[in-house]
């Protein structure tokens, strides 16, 4: 059995007759070495930290929240109507029906990150597929699905977005849906090219030789060297799903109401814009935090997996 050394790319075209073992360990040893490289690299850290608050926080928010984050207060109102500022009883005030701003804000990022991981995983799941079966068999099957790709990247994404949402019932899983229906285009394409060209490297050529089975081939020969690249664009898929989450909640296509959700609140909150522009400062400063650092996150796994 071959030695790796962790860190270390293994190209196993250099081998043909390197067992799938090999490949697992070669796989294993490269994910090591990406990570000791982003270790490096101060900024994905940094975003690494603040995307494992921003988790913790949605996973403890029953247990952080004060207040219940769909009901309205009766004194969460001043004697005109309008929202409070802050206050003992509500840390960051109130929204224009008396609900504790902070409340939903926790809330609200367990709905941006549930709503952003599964949809990315479904991206993935989607775009993995059809862009393995592009790549990997050609003739029609590459046909059809590379011209699906073009035909859907001529759509604008929010458009499309919001007819899928009018169509359907809203629900959580219908945005889970719809965004990984509007995304799983880049995932296939960034997917089509390199199993096109892992596809003629001598390893799968010797597989193929040895009578095993096309289906086994891509799973247990290509796909371990696209996991790295798969992570890395993966992390960059979560904060775009994010923005498209409260972008669709934002025009009321997305979470439906009363669910706290970070674009719902910014909807809300333009009403009192001048009066209290926190309404809509607070959700949007978490949007912007929590996409940037998937963002930069993403950006320094490329950079790691290219040895930058």
């Amino acid at each position: 059995m071959h030695q790796v050394e962790a860190g270390t790319r293994v190209d196993s075209r250099s081998d043909p007759g390197m067992a799938t073992e090999d490949l697992v360990l070669a796989a294993a040893a490269r994910r090591r070495g990406l990570w000791a490289l982003l270790r490096r690299k101060r900024v994905p850290m940094v975003c690494l930290g603040i995307v494992a608050v921003f988790g913790l926080a949605a996973l403890l928010a029953p247990i952080l929240a004060p207040h219940d984050p769909n009901f309205g207060y009766y004194d969460g109102l001043t004697m005109t109507g309008a929202p409070l500022g802050s206050t003992g009883k509500f840390l960051l005030g109130t929204d224009p029906t008396g609900r504790d701003v902070l409340s939903r804000l926790l809330y609200g990022s367990r709905i941006s990150l549930t709503v952003g991981v599964l949809s990315t995983a479904l991206t993935v799941l989607l775009g993995l597929s059809l862009g393995s079966i592009a790549g990997y068999f050609g003739g029609w099957a590459e046909i059809v699905i590379t011209r699906l790709i073009d035909i859907m990247l001529a759509f604008p994404v929010v458009l499309l977005g919001m007819a899928i949402a009018a169509i359907l019932t809203s629900s959580i899983a219908t945005t889970i849906g719809v965004i990984a229906l509007t995304q799983w285009m880049y995932m296939a394409r960034v997917v089509y090219s390199q199993v096109q060209t892992l596809k003629e490297w001598e390893f799968v050529t010797a597989a193929r030789a040895m009578g095993i089975g096309e289906r086994r081939i891509v799973l247990r020969h290509i796909a371990p060297h696209m996991l790295p690249l798969l992570i890395a664009y993966s992390t960059l898929t979560v904060g775009t799903s994010i923005l498209l989450e409260a972008t669709l909640s934002y025009l009321n296509a997305g979470v439906p109401k009363p669910t706290a959700s970070w674009g719902s609140m910014i909807s809300d909150g333009l009403t009192y814009y001048r009066a209290d522009p926190s309404l809509v400062l607070y959700p949007g400063v978490a949007i912007l935090v929590v996409v940037l650092a998937f963002t930069l996150l993403g950006d320094g796994l490329t950079a790691a997996i290219e040895g930058r």
